[in-house]
């Protein structure tokens, strides 16, 4: 039997795949609800509009991780290899270690050193390698040779949310909103650290194409537009990106993130995910 591929929901994977799919929670005023099954971004988004209104995010725990990998088992896998979102950013990588840990060799975890489809890409890359008929330790690889060629680029309104969320640095988030600026940000090492700071919206999402397109070089890839309640201006970022790429653009996605990215950047959002395919 192949090798189960399991993420976690902030992966924000195209429909059609083969890939189990772990939520996280997402707490509103105490309410919990499961990101893609019970919770929504555009709730977050609400709700982070109030500001009176308390929105956290948790981690699965590693007992529904373990639940999950028995059951992909028993159904007949001959292994699972757990493709999460960065450590850097969530604790689910470690909550899926300890899971693993009880299952022996037969569970391998991934840190995917990013979310959105900067972990979507590498977990669609160890589902293929799985359908290939690859081994885990072969499905493995797959995943983090796909993280190595994967960057993942955000543009959002403010700082400030991530501030909140600790995912970003006091200083950075202060810079930011000191000069008024619109920042660039990128994930480096499974960190969001600030790339580059413009003045207005427009020369923002200008400068992140430019950054997408200087990230896949002369490689053929693959690309995700992410956005957050701003659907025109991510498909607006897509054709833009598919008049500079030309014939190297190949697979192309554009998705809204789910309520746990939203809690932690806030409105305004916008992202592409440059995958570089194999020579």
């Amino acid at each position: 039997m192949s090798v189960a591929v399991v993420t976690d929901s902030t992966a924000y994977l195209p429909a059609g795949h083969d890939i189990t799919v772990v939520p996280l929670t997402v707490v509103i005023n105490g309410v919990e609800g499961r990101e893609g099954l019970d919770a929504t971004s555009a709730e977050v988004a609400k709700a982070l509009g109030a500001r009176r209104v308390a929105v956290t995010t948790s981690r699965p725990a590693p007992e529904l991780f373990a639940a999950t990998y028995r059951r992909l088992l028993d159904a007949g896998a001959s292994a699972v290899v757990s493709v999460h979102l960065s450590a850097e950013l969530s604790g689910t990588v470690e909550s899926a270690t300890l899971a693993a840990a009880d299952l022996g060799e037969r569970v391998a975890v991934v840190d995917a050193r990013s979310t959105g489809m900067g972990l979507g890409f590498p977990a669609l890359a160890a589902e293929a390698a799985a359908a290939g008929g690859a081994d885990l330790d072969g499905v493995r690889r797959a995943a983090t040779e796909a993280i190595d060629r994967t960057t993942t680029l955000l543009y959002v309104d403010t700082l400030e949310f991530i501030r909140r969320g600790g995912r970003i640095g006091p200083a950075s988030a202060l810079l930011g909103t000191a000069l008024s600026v619109k920042p660039i940000l990128h994930v480096s090492d499974g960190a969001i650290v600030l790339r580059d700071k413009v003045r207005t919206a427009s020369r923002g999402l200008a400068r992140l194409v430019d950054l997408a397109v200087e990230t896949a070089g002369e490689s053929d890839v693959d690309a995700a537009v992410h956005h957050l309640g701003a659907g025109e201006r991510a498909a607006a970022l897509a054709e833009a990106l598919g008049e500079r790429l030309g014939g190297r653009l190949h697979e192309r996605y554009v998705t809204e993130v789910g309520a746990v990215v939203a809690a932690h950047v806030g409105p305004g959002l916008l992202g592409i995910v440059i995958h570089r395919r194999l020579p």
